[in-house]
């Protein structure tokens, strides 16, 4: 039995990587001050919990 047309995927484009390069080289400051922000203490503090209560620890 075959697959039907709509599971098939079709070749990548690139229009993602595309899009992305153009708003990376853009003038703007602002894509770039997204990326190159420092990673605050919280993120840390999240993902502490996370893997807290991913094995199974309870408060």
């Amino acid at each position: 039995m075959t697959k039907h047309r709509a599971d098939h995927r079709t070749a990548p484009t690139g229009s993602r990587v595309k899009n992305f390069l153009r708003l990376e080289h853009s003038p703007s400051a602002a894509p770039r001050a997204l990326h190159q922000r420092p990673q605050t203490t919280d993120d840390a503090k999240r993902l502490q919990h996370f893997l807290r209560i991913a094995r199974g620890q309870q408060a």
